[in-house]
C-alpha cells in the first residue's frame, strides 16, 4: 500500500478541486496513483471533468516567425517575467525563432545551429546569456507548419512585444484562395485555438488514450445511474459526441460567433472564396504549460537554518 502523504493529497486537491477527505479516500482506493484518483473522483461526480490549471514556474516568451507558406513557434523560458521584458532576452528569442524558421521548426537542428554573429550553437548561446543576464534560461521547444499552397497564419496572445507573448498559435490553411482572404480566416481561427486549446484537429486525430480514458469515466458515471445497459449505451454515445465538441477543433463551436461549428466556418469561407479551403493543422504553445512550480517547504527551510 502506497503512503498517502499530505503533499500528494494537496496535489490531488489542486488538480480536482475536491475536498481533502475525498482526496484522501480517492488516493487510498487507488493505492496512491494520482491520475487514477482523478478519474475515481470524476466517476463519483466529485471532481470536474477538466483538471484545474496549476500555477507554472516557467516565465519567458513564446514567439512566432513566418516566411511565405511556412511559420514556426518557439518557447524560451526564464525564471521571472522581469527577464521576459529584457531587450537582450527578447532579441535572443527573436533570433532563435528565425533560426527555427530556417530549420522548419526542427528543435534539435535549431539547438545545434550556429547563433548569428558567434561561433556558438543556439544551446551554447542560451547558456552564455544565463551568465550575462544573471538568470536561468532554457530553449524549451520549437515546432513548425507549412503548406504547398495557402497560408500559415499566426497569433500571439498576451503580447509583450511584436511577435512574442504568452500564447503562440499557428494555423495552416491549404487553398488556392487569395492570401488576404486566407490570412483573415487564419487569424480568426488562431484566436479561437488560443481560447479553446483543442486536443486535436479532427476526431480521427484524437489520441486514443484520451478517448478511452474519457469513455471509461463516462461508463462508470452512467452505471451509477442504475439505468439499463441499452440506455447507458445511448447515454455514452451522446456524452462522447459532447466530448468531441469540447476537444476536437473541427467539432468545436466558433468562439467569435458562439454558434457555428469550426468545420462549417471553413466551409462557408470556401463558398465565399469560390474555391476549396482545408484547415490542415494547428499548433498552440502556451508559456510554461506542463512545467510545475517547485514549492518551497518554508518550515523545512527554517529548521535547516536553525541547524535542526
Amino acid at each position: 500500500m502506497a503512503q498517502i502523504t499530505a503533499a500528494l493529497v494537496k496535489e490531488l486537491r489542486e488538480k480536482t478541486g475536491a475536498g481533502m477527505m475525498d482526496c484522501k479516500k480517492a488516493l487510498a482506493e487507488n493505492d496512491g496513483d494520482l491520475e487514477a484518483s482523478v478519474d475515481w473522483l470524476r466517476q463519483k461526480g466529485i471532481a470536474k471533468a477538466e483538471k484545474k490549471a496549476g500555477r507554472v514556474a516557467a516565465e519567458g516568451l513564446v514567439a512566432v516567425a513566418a516566411s511565405g507558406t511556412k511559420a514556426v513557434a518557439v518557447e524560451v523560458n526564464s525564471e521571472t517575467d522581469f527577464v521576459a521584458r529584457n531587450e537582450k532576452f527578447q532579441a535572443m528569442v527573436k533570433n532563435i525563432a528565425q533560426i527555427a524558421l530556417d530549420n522548419d521548426g526542427d528543435f534539435e537542428a535549431t539547438q545545434n545551429a550556429t547563433y548569428p554573429g558567434t561561433s556558438r550553437s543556439v544551446a551554447e548561446e542560451v547558456k552564455e546569456a544565463v551568465g550575462t543576464i544573471g538568470e536561468n534560461m532554457n530553449f524549451r521547444r520549437s515546432v513548425g507548419l507549412s503548406v504547398n499552397k495557402g497560408v500559415v497564419a499566426s497569433y500571439i496572445h498576451g503580447t509583450v512585444v511584436e511577435g512574442m507573448g504568452k500564447i503562440a498559435v499557428l494555423v495552416s490553411l491549404e487553398s488556392e484562395a487569395d492570401e488576404v482572404t486566407l490570412s483573415a480566416l487564419g487569424k480568426q481561427l488562431a484566436m479561437h485555438v488560443a481560447a479553446t486549446s483543442p486536443a486535436s484537429l479532427s476526431i480521427d486525430d484524437l489520441d486514443p488514450e484520451l478517448l478511452e480514458r474519457e469513455r471509461n469515466v463516462l461508463i462508470e458515471q452512467a452505471r451509477e445511474s442504475g439505468k439499463p445497459d441499452n440506455i447507458i449505451e445511448k447515454m455514452i454515445e451522446g456524452r462522447i459526441r459532447k466530448y468531441y465538441e469540447e476537444v476536437v477543433l473541427l467539432e468545436q463551436t466558433f468562439v467569435i460567433d458562439g454558434e457555428t461549428k469550426i468545420s462549417k466556418v471553413v466551409e462557408n469561407a470556401a463558398k465565399s472564396a469560390g474555391t476549396d479551403i482545408k484547415l490542415a493543422g494547428f499548433v498552440r504553445l502556451a508559456l510554461g504549460e506542463g512545467i510545475e512550480k517547485e514549492e518551497d517547504d518554508f518550515a523545512a527551510e527554517v529548521a535547516a537554518a536553525a541547524g535542526n
